[in-house]
């Protein structure tokens, strides 16, 4: 299988997912420290979190985020290299979802706006809709 152009915003997606992890545990651990939080295994993991400040649980809420539907643009981007769909709006529409993945990560992270967070994850959407209608006329 020849080399396609929708392997780089694939794995940057993955990457980018990594930088998150970090950045979480970097602010999680230092914030468990410094509140002297114990986990209680038997209590809810809500009463955990809320033992936290809220601008490190954002970074945990953005990760989790990005376990969900990503997961979805993975799927579709590898269906589509198997398709050997490597068209100029196919791969545009890949670094898109993926650039708007990254804006709403730290917009989540950093600011936590629910209004442009949600603005961001529509257009993020519909560029994987997009992607996805793509895939479906390929195949059907």
């Amino acid at each position: 299988m020849p080399h396609s152009p929708l392997f780089a915003p694939l794995l940057a997606l993955v990457l980018w997912s990594f930088v998150m992890w970090a950045w979480l545990y970097a602010t999680r651990i230092p914030a468990i420290r410094i509140a002297n939080v114990i986990y209680d295994p038997h209590r809810p993991a809500a009463d955990f979190h809320a033992q936290l400040p809220p601008q490190v649980r954002w970074k945990a809420d953005n990760y989790n985020n990005l376990m969900e539907q990503p997961t979805l643009f993975y799927a579709v981007t590898l269906a589509l290299i198997m398709l050997g769909a490597n068209d100029l709006l196919t791969v545009v529409l890949a670094w898109s979802y993926l650039g708007l993945r990254v804006v709403h990560s730290l917009v989540q992270a950093l600011i936590n706006v629910v209004l442009l967070r949600f603005a961001l994850f529509i257009v993020g959407s519909l560029a994987l809709l997009a992607m996805t209608i793509r895939a479906a006329t390929l195949v059907f």
